[in-house]
């Protein structure tokens, strides 16, 4: 990457800084920091080259960002072992917040050394970040983020290695309809960009059995509202948009008011934690999500390397990065260029085959059911929703 395109992409950030306290004024809250302590180099003609994770690795998200940060790590990591000029990874914890993200997103793309971005994990902070990285024109792949409405912002750096919420949606309501035989189903979300996106198209693709919906807020620990309109409608599903918290403590309190029906969620909620939140009451819950669970061979492989287990979002973590080390591979250091290998890419990774669309998506996915049974979540036999 050369230095008339790094001062440029300085030059714009740093104008844009400016506009922005001018508008609004200085704040202190810069919304976390990155982490530079594994940052890339090499010999003394290498110049330092990172990649940057942008997501939660903290707060009530941050095992979904540990997830990915161990998948990316390992990919640096086997890249590292056998390369003259190293690469490094700065991470930047969001906590999954819209509104820390943009100014993490600003110490990205003024960050001379960051090549590409891994990221950003969340829906939400995406739609917040993603116009500073297209005007920097920072390269971005998620591994994660599936509001549908990313990719209609004309943001041509942004792609993402996962179904997005289209995808996921109609899925989770023909399970709903097919698998479950649902005649009755009630909708809730926490209000959030991914949750409202995924729970409108599993609205609108069950239509009349749609027996009601509601919205709570992030934070919330008393349902009896919603679960009262619930057992009122009588419905024999719940499909709920969100994270696993949330998740836990609704599907909790619709069990301690006697409600027997299938409580169905998303990807949000496809996580230990939904488990241990909800308790007992978790048993026979399914949570889909646009990901295989890791090949064993992999998942021996991210144990051995992190100490910890192959998790949601893993795999394509790991994809997405060894996309942007495969570049570097093929020489290509100028952001159009790495821009331009991405779009072009066709290759098969651990989550499965990779090649995106003209506006970012990737071709090719499949989502998959996975139930909890006796108090853990089946992760080696999901149901791929066909």
């Amino acid at each position: 990457m050369n230095r008339t395109t790094r001062t440029w992409r300085v030059g714009a950030v740093a104008m844009a800084a400016g506009l922005a306290l001018t508008a609004c004024g200085s704040s202190d809250d810069g919304g976390g920091s990155g982490d530079s302590s594994s940052s890339g180099g090499g010999g003394s003609d290498c110049t330092e080259q990172n990649l940057a994770f942008l997501g939660a690795l903290t707060g009530d998200a941050g095992a979904l960002g540990v997830n990915m940060t161990n998948g990316i790590q390992l990919a640096v990591d086997e890249y590292n072992k056998d390369a003259e000029c190293k690469v490094g990874l700065k991470k930047f914890d969001s906590q999954g917040s819209p509104d820390k993200a943009p100014a993490l997103a600003t110490q990205i793309v003024g960050d001379d050394t960051i090549i590409g971005l891994v990221g950003p994990g969340f829906s939400g902070e995406s739609l917040a970040t993603g116009k500073t990285f297209f005007e920097a024109g920072m390269p971005s792949v998620s591994p994660s983020a599936t509001n549908v409405t990313i990719t209609d912002q004309g943001w041509t750096t942004w792609h993402r290695v996962i179904g997005n919420d289209n995808a996921q949606g109609e899925a989770d309501a023909k399970y709903l309809m097919d698998t479950v035989k649902a005649k009755k189903v009630y909708v809730v979300d926490d209000a959030q960009d991914y949750s409202v996106g995924l729970s409108t198209v599993v609205k609108d693709s069950l239509g009349s059995a749609v027996t009601g919906s509601d919205q709570i807020q992030v934070g919330q620990t008393d349902m009896s509202a919603v679960v009262t309109k619930v057992t009122a409608a009588k419905a024999d599903a719940v499909f709920y948009g969100g994270y696993y918290t949330e998740a836990g403590l609704l599907v909790k309190q619709l069990r301690q008011a006697g409600w027997k029906g299938t409580f169905m969620s998303g990807d949000g909620s496809q996580d230990p934690a939904f488990v241990k939140v909800a308790g007992q009451a978790a048993n026979g819950a399914v949570l889909s999500a646009p990901a295989a669970p890791a090949p064993a061979d992999f998942a021996a492989k991210v144990k051995e390397a992190t100490g910890n287990d192959a998790g949601l979002y893993t795999t394509q973590s790991y994809d997405a990065a060894n996309i942007f080390l495969q570049a570097i591979k093929d020489g290509k250091t100028e952001p159009k260029d790495i821009n331009d290998f991405i779009g072009s890419y066709d290759s098969e990774g651990v989550s499965g085959p990779i090649s995106f669309d003209e506006k970012g998506d990737i071709k090719t996915s499949k989502i998959y059911a996975y139930e909890v049974k006796n108090g853990k979540m089946d992760v080696e036999n999901p149901t791929a929703i066909e």
